[in-house]
C-alpha cells in the first residue's frame, strides 16, 4: 500500500479508469458477438445494421484511449470480411 499522498491518488485513478476500461471492452465484446450471431443466422439486413453499431462502439473505443488504432482496425476489417463473405 503507497504511503504518499500522490501515490494514493494514482491508485484510486488507476483503478476507476480500469473499471472504465473494462467495462467500455465488454460493451465493445458484446456488439461483436452479436454481430457474428447475426452473421451465423444468415440474415443479411440485421447482419449490416450490427456491423453499423460494431464499427461505432469500436471507433468510440479508441477514441477514449481503451484500444489502440490498430487493434479496432484489425477487428473492424475482420467483422466487414465476415459480412461481405455472406454474399
Amino acid at each position: 500500500m503507497p504511503n504518499i499522498k500522490s501515490a494514493i491518488k494514482r491508485v484510486d485513478v488507476s483503478e476507476r479508469n480500469r473499471v472504465s476500461n473494462k467495462s467500455n471492452k465488454n460493451e465493445m465484446n458484446t456488439c461483436i458477438k452479436n454481430l457474428d450471431k447475426a452473421v451465423k443466422s444468415g440474415n443479411k439486413a440485421e447482419a449490416e445494421a450490427k456491423l453499423k453499431d460494431a464499427f461505432k462502439v469500436i471507433d468510440e473505443n479508441v477514441t477514449k484511449g481503451t484500444i489502440h488504432k490498430n487493434k479496432a482496425n484489425r477487428k473492424k476489417a475482420v467483422a466487414a470480411k465476415s459480412v461481405n463473405e455472406m454474399k
